[in-house]
């Protein structure tokens, strides 16, 4: 087998959320130094999920491995090497669990989806090698309406207006999860008071502000960012919004996001 390492080296500590301001911030290592406490309210041990589980809209999975990095395989049994690794892809990777979206279960093997670009790429694992959790929680994302919202199963418990990328630099649609939670040290600045990193890249910037342009989720100190497209192509929501995701709704790592491709 054919082994290919991933390298992409994301520098300073503001990776997660580099394509979001409007400006680059001549010191990014400042803006998100600390990972958030995280409870992971939602989430109940599930290791025997099967593939028809997994295709249950109102459910997902979480793979989740204590291991500072982890190898894939194209497909199941086989196939070229992938690895990836928590420095690589976390901006904090010794305090935030290194999780995963489930996207299928075959046997005894599970389909990763995998935050290294190109978006959408995705791995296969040993069952046994990772823990798997559940949740019922998703947000998706309108990009049409500038609207984000939060469903536990069917229910919607919340909703949003947001700010979206410029046309020049677009939020990608697409299938992605919440790889990790961030606690900005000025909860007024730019990011606002917490700022979720998704598993998502920039389609059109190679890198932002000294790291790679990550697609992000998070508050900011411009209201009038809502309904508009202004952003490098991270998703801004009020501060309040934001704040209640993190310490009312609890959303876990690895939640899946689904941002709708443009009409």
């Amino acid at each position: 087998m054919r082994r290919i390492v991933v390298v992409s080296v994301l520098a300073g500590a503001a990776v997660a959320v580099a394509g979001c301001s409007p400006t680059p911030d001549p010191e990014p290592s400042a803006n998100i130094p600390t990972a958030a406490s995280f409870p992971d309210r939602s989430a109940t041990p599930a290791p025997s999920a099967s593939a028809s589980e997994v295709a249950d809209p109102n459910v997902s999975y979480v793979a989740r491995t204590e291991e500072s990095e982890i190898t894939v395989l194209t497909e199941p049994g086989g196939g070229e090497e992938m690895t990836v690794r928590a420095q690589d892809v976390l901006t904090v990777p010794d305090q935030t669990p290194f999780v995963f979206l489930v996207k299928e279960v075959r046997g005894d093997w599970v389909e990763l989806y995998l935050p290294v670009r190109p978006n959408g790429t995705t791995g296969w694992v040993e069952a046994d090698s990772v823990t798997l959790s559940a949740t019922t929680k998703r947000i998706e994302v309108s990009l049409d309406d500038y609207r984000l919202t939060v469903f536990d199963g069917d229910e919607e418990i919340l909703t949003t207006e947001i700010g979206l990328g410029q046309d020049e630099l677009p939020t990608p649609g697409g299938v992605y999860y919440i790889r990790e939670l961030l606690q900005p040290p000025d909860p007024t600045g730019t990011y606002g008071p917490y700022a979720y990193g998704l598993s998502g890249y920039s389609p059109v910037l190679d890198e932002f502000a000294g790291g790679d342009a990550v697609i992000g989720v998070h508050g900011t100190n411009d209201p009038t960012s809502f309904g508009r497209s202004v952003s490098h192509g991270c998703i801004r929501i009020p501060n309040d919004v934001i704040t209640q995701l993190v310490e009312e709704i609890g959303i876990p790592l690895g939640t899946p996001v689904f941002v709708d491709e443009r009409a």
